[in-house]
């Protein structure tokens, strides 16, 4: 129905101020890169991580994208790189902090770990005085996290694993709680926070965050890195730090009551008869373990049923090596598989898409 008094007023965005990242001073408007020395190789070569602030032309929420904080998750630092070219400074209202390599050390030896074999992500907020990884988690946390607003923390499974894409939030925090189902993957999961992580540590601060898995370490997925940057899309237009667009609206995902990892009862040759996002029964057989030459076999079976939200990569596995990670949910599981399907099929026609119009190339 028209209103009689003519459209409602709208509050005129204020025009945004320059952001201090170290001793770089970024206008509004603008986007500048930023290395920030973090420490020092033994040939006393600085170490620096490098980031992209994008500082938008009016005021906003202060968003930082980060990935690599575990070095060997590489998807992250590809989606950071063509999110950048996306966004536009004059457009945007507040501030994209955009780190495509956190954990500059493990990145460059193509591991998982610092130096000290520490997990970078259980160190935060790390301390000026302790070791490497207490000192770069520092660090970060106190000159790039703590100055903003919002956090979407990006990364892989681990090394020989693969994951669904998937986000973990803590849903009782409410603003973290919408981040996650604007983001749009099929799936949320309910994360407890683990002490040390940035999400962890991040909300203890007030600081909103969400984590984003999908694909397996030491890749480069296309299907992983197209599902998360229009994730990050998502979130962004949420957030009012950007327009509407012509970006698909993500149908509402499905959140999971309960996690389980399968393991493998058995050493052997792994040969997998299901694939991520598939619906399992209760008892139906995952895969089959053998020996070398298929003499011995062992069935593995699903416990209960439920959808397939990671699996082992790697064909070799050991007894109790996690091998297939489940999720289960209070709706139906055909329900929850037809809306995986049919975000894999969005995704899918999204990466036709750019490739049709050249999108992404830069």
């Amino acid at each position: 129905m028209p209103n009689p008094s003519g459209p409602v007023p709208v509050a005129k965005a204020s025009r945004n101020q320059a952001f201090q990242c170290g001793e770089t001073l970024v206008p509004p408007g603008k986007r500048v890169s930023v290395d920030l020395e973090v420490a020092r190789l033994y040939t006393h070569a600085n170490l620096s991580v490098t980031l992209e602030v994008v500082n938008g032309r009016l005021a906003g929420p202060v968003l930082l994208v980060d990935a690599a904080i575990h070095g060997d998750e590489l998807n992250g630092v590809e989606i950071v790189r063509q999110l950048l070219t996306k966004i536009d400074p004059m457009k945007l209202k507040g501030t994209l902090i955009a780190v495509p390599v956190v954990n500059v050390f493990g990145f460059i030896h193509k591991s998982r770990y610092l130096p000290d074999r520490r997990d970078l992500n259980r160190c935060f907020p790390g301390s000026a005085r302790g070791s490497i990884a207490g000192r770069i988690a520092h660090y970060f946390f106190t000159n790039i996290v703590m100055q903003c607003t919002h956090v979407i923390d990006l990364h892989t499974a681990a090394i020989h694993r693969t994951n669904l894409p998937q986000i973990r939030a803590n849903l009782s925090h409410p603003i973290s709680a919408e981040m996650a189902m604007a983001f749009g993957t099929p799936v949320v999961i309910d994360a407890s926070l683990r002490d040390g992580s940035l999400r962890a540590e991040a909300e203890k601060a007030g600081i909103s965050v969400i984590t984003y898995e999908a694909g397996e370490a030491l890749r480069f997925e296309p299907f992983a890195i197209t599902a998360g940057i229009r994730g990050i899309q998502r979130v962004m237009r949420h957030l009012g730090m950007t327009a509407q667009g012509k970006l698909t609206r993500a149908k509402p995902p499905v959140v999971a009551r309960a996690t389980r990892w399968i393991r493998a009862d058995f050493d052997g040759i792994l040969r997998s008869h299901v694939t991520l996002g598939q619906r399992v029964e209760k008892d139906q057989t995952l895969a089959i373990i053998s020996d070398p030459l298929g003499s011995d076999e062992v069935a593995i079976k699903a416990l209960q049923g439920g959808i397939i939200i990671g699996q082992q990569s790697l064909p070799l596995v050991n007894e109790g090596d996690a091998i297939y990670h489940l999720a289960y949910f209070e709706e139906p599981d055909s329900f929850v598989e037809e809306k995986v399907e049919s975000y894999l099929d969005d995704v899918l026609d999204d990466m036709d898409n750019e490739i049709k119009s050249g999108i992404g190339k830069a």
